[in-house]
């Protein structure tokens, strides 16, 4: 199947953002440890796991990752919001989830397989990114044995995620869909522009214009 492009600015075509910029600082490195905070790291282990992550910057509306792309990193979000979406048989953007301070970015099916993708990944806001290549995320979890449980829990945590949106979309009304993801929302996502999160609930942003206005949660 051709995968469509959507529509985009000049802006997006400066794919993959500002050159890798490191060694990240100190503060950078422990909002990183907190998505690893079940790690027990000895003191060797610490040093070498800090080592290969570099920082990458998106300005706003920049596509991280394109559809027809092998996804290149794991990322890390420092700052920004991020939605990843496929584009549907009407050129329509299809929102999938979204990324925010504190939480693992990506398009994890394409960079653990290497296949090209058939997802965006956009930055919503100015993003600044802790990313690691394949390589050297496959060469941590050899050197690091209590990585992999972090690894099993972390992709099963994506796999329940993902069948709980679905039987949410399945078997929520539209109201009910809008407060249960308003009740958990973090606040950088509620500032985003509705029609992704309207996508993401499967609505139109009619719809959660009116839910938004008269619904409380």
């Amino acid at each position: 199947m051709r995968i469509k492009k959507p529509t985009i600015s000049r802006i997006n075509l400066n794919f993959n953002g500002v050159k890798c910029l490191s060694p990240m600082n100190d503060s950078d490195f422990e909002k990183l440890l907190t998505l690893f905070a079940n790690v027990q790291f000895t003191k060797i282990e610490l040093d070498e796991f800090r080592r290969p992550w570099t920082i990458r910057k998106f300005r706003q509306s920049e596509f991280i990752s394109e559809a027809g792309h092998i996804e290149q990193y794991f990322y890390f979000v420092l700052e920004g919001v991020q939605a990843i979406y496929i584009i549907d048989q009407k050129g329509e953007k299809v929102v999938l989830g979204f990324s925010y301070e504190g939480s693992p970015s990506g398009v994890f099916d394409s960079f653990i397989q290497k296949r090209p993708s058939q997802s965006f990944l956009e930055a919503l806001k100015p993003s600044k990114m802790l990313a690691i290549n394949l390589p050297d995320y496959l060469k941590l979890f050899e050197s690091i044995p209590s990585l992999h449980k972090w690894g099993h829990t972390f992709f099963m945590n994506v796999l329940f995620g993902r069948l709980e949106r679905e039987i949410e979309l399945t078997t929520l009304s539209a109201e009910e869909r809008y407060i249960a993801f308003m009740q958990r929302c973090p606040e950088e996502l509620k500032v985003i522009p509705q029609k992704y999160l309207a996508s993401y609930l499967n609505m139109t942003p009619e719809t959660f214009s009116r839910l938004r206005s008269r619904v409380t949660y």
